[in-house]
C-alpha cells in the first residue's frame, strides 16, 4: 500500500486519471456512433459493378464492414488499453493511446496495438524507439488501462502508472481517486479531510499489484511485455516457438501473433504480397486461413474465448484437438480409415497394444525407417512393371516400357518429383495403350456374360440377390487390392444390375488375371465367393488365359497412368507390409495381440505425415504450383484445400515430434507460418515431445525462444515450483518474478495421512472458508483428482459440506466447462493444461506417483503450477520421497502461514 504520495506525483496522477476517462468516453461514443448509423460497405459503395469480378469485390467488401463492426464493438466496450507520451529529438512531446484493435477515425492519437506504434505500450521507460515515419522518440511516461463502464461513467481499474520519476504505481480506481480529490477540496472538516487522505492512499499502491482470477480460463494480458511483444511481431513466414514456465504468457503472445496476422491492414508489405500470391492461387480469404491446434477440448473453449477478446472469431473450424482432425483426415481426406462404403484401409483402435516401447521412445527414427522403406517399394514397384513391359510379346509395349524405363533411369539422382515429372512425358501414351487393351478385355468379358444372359435373362438378378446375401466379413480383403482395376466410377453403380454386372466384371477379370500369373484368388474374399458361385459361367480357359495376359499388362500400364495418385494412395497398404515384416524382426512392433487390418494412433499420425510430406515436397516446388491442374499433377489438388496460411500450436510439447511435423506440414508451403508454445516440465503424455532436438527434427530451422517471468504465482509458490524442478530432475528453468509486481502470498499447505473422504473433504471445506475470508470474495478454486471415477462423489460430498455457506460445487465430467464463474469445481488431473486459478487443491499426490510413475512429476507440476495464489495438497499417507524434499515449504493452514 502507498505509504505516502508528494504531492507532484499525485498531480500527476490526478491529470492522467482526468485525461484517461475523458478519453474513453469520447472514444466508446464515436465507436457506438458508427456501430448503430447502419451504413455499411457493400456493392452500393460501388459506381458501377464489374460482372466479371463483382462477387470478389463484394465479398472483400463485406468482410472489410464486418471487420469494422467487430472494431466499433470492442472499443465501446474497452477504448483503450494503454497510454504513452514520448518526446521527440526536438524535445517535442505526443500522447498516445493504444487500443487492443483496429482506432475509429477522428482520433489521431489513437492507434491498433497490432500497429508498429502499438509496440510504445511495452516498452520501458527511457527506451527509445523510431516511428514508422523514421522519427526516433523516447517513452516518458506509460499507463496501463483497464477500461470498466460504471453507472456514472467510465473508470479504470488497477491502472499501472510510471513516469521517470514516478511509481510505477497501481491505483484501484481512477474514477475514486478523482472523486476523492474533490470531496477534499469541497470540505473545510479536519476529519473528513484525514478520511479522504487515508481514502487517496488504500486506493493507490506501490509497484503493481497481482490481480485476483475470479473466473476459470486464460488470464487476459492486454498489454504484453516488451519481449513478448517483439516476438509476436516477427513476420509472418517465421517457424516460431516459446518455452516457458507456466504463467509467463505464452499463449497469450500467441493468441496477439494471430490477431495481428489476420489483420492484413497492420502487416508489413512483403507479407501482404505474400498473402495476396496465395489467395490468389487458391482463392481462400486470409481471415478465415488458419488452424490452431490443442489437446483438450476444454483448453480449447477458453481459447475461443480469449480470440474473442482480440475480436478474432474462432469456431469449432478453426481450434481443433488433433485427435479429432488426425481422424477426419485419416477417413475422409486420405483414405487411410475404413468407411461403411467401402473405402479406406485400416479400423482405428486407441488402445490397441501394437507398439513396442521403441516406438514411444524413438518416434522421429520410427518415421523415418517407414518413409525410406516405402519409398524404396513404390521404386521397386515401377521397377519392375516397367522390366514386365519390357519383356511383353507386343512390340508396342515393349517400346512404351524401354521409354518409361529410360524415363525412370534420368530421372533416378532426382527424387520422387523428377521421377514423376518424366513420367508424366508418356502420360498420353500409357493413357492410350491402356484403353485399347482394356475395350478388347472388357468385350471378351462381356460376350461371355451375353452368353449366359442368352441362356438366363434373370442371371444378374440372380447374382444380384446372391451378392446381396454376402456378408460384410466376406468382403474383399485389403490385401487382394492391389490388383483391382482402377478405371470404375468411384461413386459406384446406382442399379441393382449395373451393381451385378460391376461385381460380374471385377470377379472375372480377378479370375482370369489369376490364372495368368499363376496365383489364386482368396476363398474367403468377395472376388472368391463370387468366381465360386460362377462355377462354370464365366470365361473360357482360353478366354481367360488371353484376357489374364492382357489385364496383367493393364496393371503395369496403370502403375503409370497417375503415379502420384497411386504412391500416395499406396502408403497406407505399404504401411501395412512393413509393419507386418517389422514384426517379424521384433522391431517398433508387437508381433501378436491385434488384427492386420487394426490401427493405432500413434501408427495412424505416421501414416499421416507421411502423406503430407510426400505431398508438401511436391506442392513446394515451382513446376508442380505452375502445372497443378495438368493431369500429372491434378490428384494434388485436394491436398492444397488443407492447407492453411498459420498453424499454431498450444502446448506443443503434449504432442508427439510425428504429431507437431503433421500439423506444420499443414503450413502453406509458400509461407510455411507455424508458432507453437509449451514447456517440457509440463508434458503430460508418454509420447510428447522431449527436448529441442525433437522440435527441429519438425523444422530445422525453428526459431526457439524462451521467456522465463512468471505472471501467475506468488512468490511463495514460484519458489516451490522451483523446487519441484530440482526435487524431480525436471529440464532446468527459473521463472522470474516481474519487478515492482506486488507477489506477497501464503504458503502451500499439506494434508497427510488422509485415509478417507470425510477427512478430506472436510479439510477442503475448510481451507475454502479461508480463502473466502482472505479474499473478500470466492475467487476462481479448483479441486484436482487422479481417476475420473471420482469427480462426481467428491464434488457431491464437498457441496454439502459447503451448503451452509452457500458455495456451489460442480463436478467438470471429462473436463467439461460446467456452472457459473463462482463454483469451486472438481477435475481429474488430465484436463486441466493450459488453465489457470487463483486456488487449486491437489487429493492424494502419493496416489498419483503410484497410478502413473512414468508421468509423476510432470502432472505433479503441472497441477500444483495452476494456482496463483492458495495451494493445497492431500495425500493418503506422506509425501512421496520423489519430493520429500519440498517439505518445508508447507503450512497446515492459512491461518498459521499467514
Amino acid at each position: 500500500m502507498m505509504q505516502s504520495l508528494n504531492e507532484n506525483s499525485r498531480d500527476y496522477i490526478e491529470k492522467v486519471a482526468t485525461e484517461a476517462l475523458s478519453q474513453f468516453d469520447n472514444i466508446a461514443e464515436a465507436a457506438n456512433t458508427k456501430l448503430h448509423d447502419g451504413q455499411t460497405l457493400g456493392s452500393e459503395a460501388l459506381a458501377s459493378i464489374n460482372t466479371l469480378t463483382s462477387s470478389t469485390t463484394i465479398q472483400k467488401l463485406d468482410q472489410i464492414s464486418q471487420a469494422n463492426r467487430e472494431s466499433y464493438r470492442i472499443l465501446a466496450d474497452e477504448p483503450a488499453i494503454a497510454r504513452v507520451v514520448v518526446m521527440d529529438e526536438k524535445g517535442e512531446e505526443r500522447t498516445y493511446y493504444i487500443c487492443r484493435t483496429t482506432p475509429v477515425s477522428g482520433f489521431p492519437n489513437l492507434a491498433s496495438y497490432r500497429a508498429p506504434v502499438g509496440r510504445l505500450a511495452s516498452l520501458a521507460i527511457g527506451t527509445e524507439f523510431t516511428l514508422p515515419n523514421g522519427k526516433v522518440v523516447e517513452v516518458l511516461e506509460r499507463a496501463q488501462l483497464r477500461p470498466a463502464a460504471r453507472a456514472d461513467g467510465w473508470d479504470s481499474c488497477d491502472t499501472v502508472v510510471e513516469a521517470e520519476h514516478v511509481g510505477p504505481l497501481t491505483v484501484e480506481s481512477l474514477r475514486a481517486l478523482l472523486a476523492e480529490v474533490a470531496g477534499e477540496e469541497v470540505t473545510e472538516d479536519l476529519l473528513e479531510q484525514l478520511l479522504a487522505e487515508e481514502s487517496v492512499k488504500a486506493n493507490i499502491f506501490d509497484g503493481v499489484r497481482r490481480s485476483v482470477i475470479t473466473k476459470m480460463g486464460l488470464r487476459d494480458q492486454p498489454v504484453l511485455d516488451q519481449y513478448q511483444d517483439e516476438i509476436f511481431r516477427l513476420p509472418l513466414d517465421k517457424r516460431l516457438l516459446i518455452l516457458g514456465p507456466p504463467g509467463t504468457g505464452k499463449t497469450t503472445t500467441l493468441i496477439r501473433r494471430l490477431g495481428q496476422k489476420l489483420d492484413t491492414a497492420f502487416l508489413e508489405e512483403g507479407e501482404q504480397r505474400q498473402i495476396e500470391m496465395v489467395a490468389s492461387a487458391r482463392g481462400v480469404a486470409h481471415a478465415n486461413s488458419w488452424l490452431m491446434f490443442t489437446p483438450t477440448e476444454l483448453l480449447k473453449q477458453y481459447l475461443k474465448e480469449a480470440f474473442a477478446r482480440e475480436g478474432v472469431p474462432a469456431s469449432d473450424l478453426r481450434i481443433r484437438t488433433w485427435q479429432d482432425y488426425r481422424r477426419e483426415l485419416a477417413r475422409n481426406a486420405f483414405g487411410v480409415l475404413r468407411t461403411a462404403t467401402g473405402g479406406g484401409t485400416f479400423v482405428l483402435k486407441d488402445g490397441l497394444p501394437s507398439l513396442r516401447p521403441e516406438a514411444l521412445d524413438r518416434p522421429t527414427q520410427w518415421f523415418d525407417d517407414f518413409n525410406a522403406w516405402q519409398r524404396n517399394a513404390y521404386m521397386q514397384e515401377l521397377h519392375e512393371a516397367v522390366n514386365i513391359l519390357r519383356e511383353a510379346k507386343a512390340p508396342e509395349v515393349q517400346s512404351l516400357g524401354a521409354r518409361l524405363h529410360s524415363a525412370l533411369t534420368q530421372s533416378s539422382e532426382g527424387g520422387l518429383a523428377s521421377t514423376f515429372s518424366s513420367l508424366a512425358v508418356e502420360l498420353s501414351k500409357v493413357q492410350d495403350l491402356v484403353a485399347r487393351l482394356k475395350e478388347t478385355s472388357d468385350g471378351k468379358i462381356k460376350a461371355a456374360l451375353n452368353l449366359q444372359l442368352n441362356r438366363n435373362r434373370g442371371f444378374l438378378d440372380e447374382l444380384a440377390r446372391f451378392i446381396d446375401g454376402l456378408q460384410q466379413a466376406q468382403t474383399t480383403d485389403v490385401d487382394d487390392q492391389d490388383d483391382l482395376d482402377e478405371e470404375e466410377d468411384p461413386t459406384g453403380p446406382r442399379t441393382v444390375r449395373a451393381a451385378a454386372l460391376n461385381a460380374y466384371m471385377q470377379a472375372v477379370r480377378a479370375q482370369a488375371r489369376s490364372a495368368a500369373s499363376k496365383r489364386t484368388v482368396s476363398k474367403s474374399s468377395r472376388n472368391g465367393k463370387i468366381i465360386e458361385w460362377l462355377a462354370e459361367r464365366g470365361m473360357t480357359e482360353a478366354d481367360q488365359a488371353e484376357v489374364g495376359a492382357n489385364l496383367l499388362v493393364q496393371t503395369y500400364a496403370r502403375r503409370f497412368m497417375n503415379p502420384v495418385k497411386r504412391y500416395l494412395d499406396g502408403i497406407p497398404r505399404r504401411y501395412r507390409t512393413f509393419r507386418r515384416e517389422r514384426q517379424q524382426n521384433e522391431s517398433w512392433y508387437h508381433n501378436v495381440g491385434f488384427e492386420a487390418r487394426d490401427i493405432h494412433p500413434l501408427e495412424l499420425d505416421i501414416v499421416l505425415l507421411t502423406i503430407l510430406r510426400a505431398a508438401g515436397d511436391l506442392t513446394s516446388r515451382p513446376n508442380v504450383q505452375r502445372d497443378i491442374d495438368s493431369p500429372a499433377w491434378a490428384s494434388l489438388q485436394p491436398i492444397l484445400g488443407h492447407y492453411r496460411n498459420q498453424i499454431l500450436v498450444d502446448e506443443a510439447t503434449d504432442f508427439s515430434p510425428i504429431q507437431l511435423a503433421c500439423m506444420a506440414a499443414l503450413a502453406h508451403p509458400r509461407l510455411r507460418s507455424f508458432f507453437a508454445c509449451g514447456d517440457f516440465n509440463q508434458r503430460l503424455t508418454a509420447w510428447g515431445a522431449r527436448t529441442s532436438d525433437d522440435l527441429k527434427w519438425v523444422f530445422p530451422d525453428f526459431d526457439i525462444k524462451e521467456i522465463t517471468i512468471s505472471y501467475r504465482q506468488s512468490k511463495q509458490l514460484n519458489e516451490m515450483a522451483r523446487a519441484m524442478i530440482r526435487a524431480v530432475g525436471g529440464a532446468e528453468q527459473y521463472a522470474s518474478l516481474p519487478v515492482h509486481m506486488d507477489s506477497a502470498g501464503v504458503a502451500p499447505v499439506l494434508l497427510e495421512y488422509a485415509i478417507d473422504e470425510i477427512t478430506v473433504v472436510h479439510w477442503l471445506a475448510d481451507r475454502i472458508r479461508e480463502i473466502e475470508c482472505f479474499v473478500g470474495q470466492l475467487p476462481s478454486i479448483a479441486i484436482f483428482l487422479n481417476v475420473e471415477d471420482e469427480v462426481v462423489a467428491v464434488a457431491e460430498a464437498l457441496n454439502t459440506a459447503l451448503a451452509e455457506h452457500n458455495i456451489q460445487v460442480v463436478a467438470c465430467r471429462e473436463g467439461q466447462a460446467v456452472g457459473q464463474e463462482s463454483n469451486v469445481r472438481v477435475f481429474d488431473i488430465q484436463h486441466i493444461k493450459g488453465l489457470e486459478f487463483e486456488a487449486a487443491f491437489f487429493v492424494g499426490i502419493d496416489r498419483l506417483a503410484e497410478l502413473h510413475p512414468a508421468l509423476f512429476d510432470k502432472c505433479l507440476y503441472v497441477g500444483t503450477t495452476r494456482a496463483a495464489t492458495y495451494l493445497g495438497v492431500t495425500c493418503v499417507g506422506k509425501l512421496p520421497a520423489a519430493i520429500e524434499s519440498l517439505r518445508s515449504h508447507f503450512g497446515q493452514d492459512w491461518h498459521q502461514s499467514d
